[in-house]
């Protein structure tokens, strides 16, 4: 199969390349600089140079495309220009579903996220809630909008699955998450929110799930990709425990209440069913346990030694 990918230089959308990849399928992804992309290059995959604001780079990456995954999107915290997140995840969105019906591409996979939800007060939620309150940052509010969207266009006729990840961990992380654990690994003591609980999911699971969404996805459907609610501490400690740190079981905390308030993200209070469709159309895919993650240890040992070296 020939997919086209957004988000390839990405987290997740570079974990989700990387398994296309390794299951024998053609990739063709959007980038903004080549020279950036060199890995992908290395690794066999056609770029195309443009962004989510050039129609014709979009039509270049769906056309002759099987499927297409829209992953890539903008999260900052305290970013002074908030605009860009209505930029990217909004327009950027409704530009690659555009290309997307122009092309007739069989199926697309839309990366939302639980952050939709916004804080649910400690609710356990599955796929069939909608949050209707005032969002608790950009990011949140610019992504519900996106969802809103491809819900929309899957409405009208678009043959589009929406995936819903929580809080994504595993090597490669830059982002916030990535820097504490690398912290907790090094031996020191982060400050990190007093309460709330994440639904975590290893990188390698949530790029599996959206494969799974791509081959076995219900069009028009929303489907969570997320691991049992833990708190961010609770997942620390435990990371701490399974490579073996000499992190003392104990962090600073910088506020209590919730985190989202204080740093603007939303994942850490959207409590959730993990991937309740999912597992009941692809028994394949697990959800990545809190208590015991399977790709923890791992992980863990690869940047513990890191850490040391």
């Amino acid at each position: 199969m020939r997919y086209a990918v957004t988000g390839a230089t990405g987290f997740v959308g570079g974990a989700l390349v990387r398994l296309l990849r390794a299951n024998g399928h053609d990739v063709v992804a959007l980038v903004r600089n080549r020279e950036r992309a060199e890995a992908l290059s290395t690794a066999g995959v056609t770029l195309v140079e443009g962004d989510l604001d050039d129609s014709a780079a979009l039509d270049r990456l769906v056309a002759g495309a099987d499927g297409l995954f829209h992953v890539a999107g903008w999260y900052k915290l305290g970013d002074a220009r908030p605009e860009n997140g209505w930029r990217v995840n909004v327009d950027g969105t409704a530009n690659v579903l555009a290309a997307a019906r122009g092309s007739g591409v069989s199926r697309v996979v839309y990366t939302s996220t639980l952050a939709v939800n916004s804080d649910t007060h400690g609710r356990v939620v599955d796929e069939e809630f909608r949050f209707t309150g005032s969002h608790l940052s950009v990011y949140d509010e610019t992504k519900a909008r996106a969802h809103d969207l491809a819900v929309d266009a899957a409405r009208d006729g678009l043959p589009l699955v929406v995936v819903q990840p929580g809080l994504v961990y595993g090597p490669g992380d830059t982002s916030q998450t990535g820097a504490l654990v690398a912290a907790v690994l090094a031996g020191r003591r982060p400050t990190i929110p007093a309460g709330g609980a994440v639904c975590w999911g290893h990188v390698d699971d949530i790029a599996l799930g959206h494969l799974l969404a791509m081959e076995q996805g219900t069009a028009g459907d929303s489907y969570f990709l997320a691991g049992e609610p833990c708190s961010l501490a609770e997942g620390l400690r435990l990371l701490a425990d399974l490579a073996g740190s000499r992190v003392r079981s104990c962090f600073r905390r910088a506020w209590s209440g919730s985190p989202e308030r204080s740093s603007g993200s939303s994942n850490g209070l959207s409590r959730c069913r993990p991937a309740t469709r999912l597992r009941r159309c692809a028994r394949a895919w697990r959800p990545t346990s809190a208590a015991r993650p399977r790709h923890t240890a791992s992980w863990a040992g690869r940047l513990v030694h890191c850490a040391r070296g």
